[in-house]
């Protein structure tokens, strides 16, 4: 039963396959694309192509074939939008491809914005941001007062969740929860990029334990803050250079439990400790970024593929430029977690934080349609 059922589903499953088939190689009606757009796409879309609110992406002038593609990702499931799946499935394959074609006929369209082609990186906005810790940790990150750490050349996610600890009281210093109240989640993203792309400048003479003493007990240290304390994971401290008063402080928190770690050392003897933070204090630093992370860079590797001109025929790749700024960052996301299925831009766009999310589609946005 269950192979005569089979063989029943399989002249639809051809003749589907015929209609998707003709439909790329039929010549598409513009004008029927048009009917179409003004009965099912206007009211969000608009005639002339034009979203008619954030997140909502213009279509004028785009990759036809990119626009069929994605049009019937939306009516597979590929993609999620709940009304988008509902109205494709009410066309045809052929009715989707005039859609299509008649968008892709539309003229390019202005980016609706004062200030074209001028977007701040995340380097530049954190370094704005990071006033506020200036009179602690040095303008530049590289803080000079005893028992106050240095946060220049710092990794990023391990300053970020450092900070996240400060807000959710894990962390207990009154002065860093209050200045942090104030900043965004994306205002501590590009404090950490900015931070992590300074050079660190090695603090004084420990003032506290013995550096060769040191040295031996941080074999269990290296093996996830990297050999003499340069860490290469994002998520876990630099120690080298760092202050030794401040380490002091931070190894006795976590010993004793009033900071939590899984595996932070808790056996050791104060001595052993002063003996550890003298030894990181004198080895050399260096930023955990090669140098400032600015929009033109983080641009320069989409255009690889989105710059006008460029054809693959082994893809369909959409224009970028002057698209909705809020359609491109909520783009750039489910491409980032997963939810549209490009392996490519998957992996393209994997470590990108939210900062830097928000400065590539704010950049392109500026810029008018080609």
């Amino acid at each position: 039963m269950r192979h005569l059922a089979l063989i029943a589903l399989l002249p639809l499953l051809l003749v589907g396959c015929a209609d998707e088939q003709e439909a790329k190689t039929a010549q598409p009606d513009v004008n029927a694309g048009k009917a179409l757009a003004e009965a099912h796409c206007a009211a969000c879309h608009g005639l002339d192509g034009r979203g008619v609110a954030p997140g909502i992406p213009h279509l004028a002038a785009q990759v036809d074939g990119y626009l069929y593609a994605s049009l019937l990702a939306y009516r597979e499931g590929k993609r999620t939008h709940a009304a988008l799946r509902d109205m494709t499935k009410q066309l045809s394959t052929k009715e989707i491809h005039d859609v299509a074609a008649f968008y892709s006929t539309l003229p390019a369209l202005e980016a609706q914005t004062d200030k074209k082609g001028i977007t701040l990186s995340p380097y530049e906005k954190g370094k704005a941001a990071t006033k506020v810790c200036a009179s602690c940790h040095g303008e530049d990150g590289n803080a000079t007062e005893p028992g106050m750490p240095s946060l220049a050349g710092q990794q990023p996610l391990y300053f970020m969740s450092a900070v996240q600890a400060y807000l959710h009281g894990t962390r207990n210093i009154s002065t860093m929860e209050t200045m942090l109240r104030g900043l965004s989640r994306i205002d501590l993203e590009n404090m950490a990029i900015y931070y992590a792309s300074q050079t660190p400048v090695r603090r004084g003479k420990p003032a506290v334990g013995d550096p060769v003493a040191g040295e031996p007990l941080t074999a269990r240290c290296g093996g996830c803050h990297g050999a003499h304390g340069v860490s290469h994971d994002a998520t876990t401290p630099t120690l080298a250079g760092q202050d030794a008063q401040y380490l002091v402080s931070a190894i006795k928190a976590y010993r004793d439990q009033t900071r939590t770690h899984d595996i932070m050392l808790d056996d050791n003897t104060d001595q052993e400790i002063a003996d550890i933070a003298a030894f990181y204090a004198t080895q050399e630093s260096k930023a955990a970024e090669s140098g400032p992370v600015t929009v033109q860079e983080l641009s320069a590797k989409c255009d690889r593929c989105h710059a006008p001109g460029i054809e693959n025929p082994t893809m369909e790749i959409p224009k970028i430029h002057g698209q909705n700024r809020d359609y491109l960052i909520r783009a750039l996301r489910a491409y980032r977690d997963g939810k549209r299925g490009s392996s490519l831009m998957h992996n393209m766009s994997l470590p990108y934080s939210e900062a830097i999310i928000e400065s590539v589609a704010s950049l392109y946005a500026t810029q008018d349609a080609r």
